[in-house]
């Protein structure tokens, strides 16, 4: 694939989401600025919902694969969702579905009965039923709330209190490349399956079902197939410190090629919080498409800076067309790569240089509805800095596309 390709690529690729299939939703539009939030309203306070992060660069004891197996596997929880038949979509290449069981896994977070799990694992489903560690006996759950920006879902189990082993929550912000770490799950079925790695990456993005983006992803090589979604990524403390969502197939097949996406555990926690009180999350929206600029790219279609977005295209009515902020207005294909021209380009927010959309996206996932954002733009060799009010996300990309003529 051409260089310029590159650039209106997203950093996800083609997917599997752990128990299902997530269809790519629309180039710009993955990649860019109808991107939202994850994680950026209130934290988890009054009431922890596990013990305390132990943090081991600061001298935390580490554990074999074996002690996390045995100390969390009890608290990982097998989970089956009656899902019903549904029509085929233009926004899903794989076709409709004639409904039946999907699974998936989960963990305990609290002696309450609260788990925690990925919306697609329970999306839209009649009937959940849970299992917890090696148990097997059922309970069935009830949704208390599902994010499917964030793609997690919190459910809740009546169970005796010595059937609740919670899992304890870490810290994601301090892990690093190359630590070890360990994924429990149900791939394929097969329930308590453990498998172990390495982070392999930071920082990632990858595309939530509703089709915007999750920032701040933990990559890891830890084998995670379908059936492993919402499932614990623990690290050597034994800490939760994401939750295996996708993986990366490389083709057309559906099974692990050692690159693996956990929503880290610090989104989570926001969104716990939010949905245990309300039931709802919400999320800040900027409203805009863009292109990530390098000096490739601004080569070839002769920008006047080698870094910054380019705006492909503003969501009418929505926060950047209320502060002024201009899409471009001229189609270019460039090694047959569609392109937008004559936008603004947004060369910093709130006086920070962003050199990518994916920094602009991060900005946006960390801030509240409401927030005001200052944004600098280059227009006709000038720049200006105008101020946006950052919106409530829609309900999913196709929704903020609608509001668009020139929506993908």
């Amino acid at each position: 694939m051409s260089r310029v390709k590159g650039f209106l690529r997203t950093s996800f690729g083609s997917a599997v989401l752990g128990g299902a299939i997530v269809a790519a939703i629309g180039l710009l539009a993955i990649s860019a600025g109808w991107v939202d939030a994850g994680g950026g309203g209130t934290t988890i306070s009054a009431a922890p919902l596990a013990a305390p992060a132990v943090d081991t660069h600061d001298g935390g004891s580490a554990n074999t694969v074996n002690q996390i197996y045995q100390r969390d596997g009890q608290g990982v929880a097998f989970i089956q969702a009656q899902q019903p038949a549904r029509q085929a979509s233009p926004f899903d290449p794989f076709g409709g579905s004639g409904g039946g069981i999907a699974t998936g896994s989960g963990f305990l977070l609290d002696t309450d009965g609260h788990v925690l799990t990925n919306n697609h694992v329970v999306s839209g489903s009649k009937q959940i039923q849970v299992k917890l560690g090696d148990s097997e006996t059922t309970y069935d759950a009830q949704v208390v709330g599902t994010d499917p920006a964030t793609d997690l879902a919190l459910l809740k189990i009546d169970a005796p209190a010595d059937q609740l082993h919670p899992l304890a929550l870490g810290d994601s912000s301090k892990i690093e490349v190359g630590d070890p770490v360990v994924a429990i799950g149900n791939p394929f079925g097969l329930d308590r399956t453990v498998t172990s790695g390495i982070v392999s990456a930071l920082q990632r993005q990858i595309q939530a079902p509703n089709g915007f983006a999750i920032s701040n992803v933990i990559q890891t090589d830890a084998a995670i197939n379908p059936g492993n979604s919402g499932g614990p990524l623990i690290d050597a403390a034994g800490q939760v410190v994401g939750i295996n969502s996708q993986i990366e197939t490389g083709g057309s097949g559906r099974g692990n090629v050692g690159i693996g996406f956990a929503i880290p555990i610090n989104t989570a926690r926001d969104v716990i919080s939010q949905l245990e009180s309300s039931g709802q999350v919400e999320h800040a929206f900027l409203g805009i498409t863009g292109a990530t600029i390098d000096s490739t790219l601004s080569q070839a279609v002769n920008l006047p800076v080698s870094s910054g977005v380019l705006v492909q295209d503003v969501v009418q009515g929505g926060p950047a067309d209320k502060a002024g902020i201009k899409g471009g207005d001229t189609s270019a294909t460039i090694d047959g790569a569609s392109l937008s021209l004559g936008g603004d380009i947004i060369t910093a927010i709130n006086h920070k240089e962003v050199s990518s959309m994916d920094e602009v996206v991060t900005i946006v996932n960390g801030a509240k509805p409401g927030e005001k954002i200052d944004v600098s733009v280059l227009r006709g060799g000038s720049t200006k800095t105008v101020t946006v009010t950052l919106g409530d996300r829609p309900n999913s990309v196709r929704d903020s596309a609608s509001s668009t003529p020139n929506g993908p």
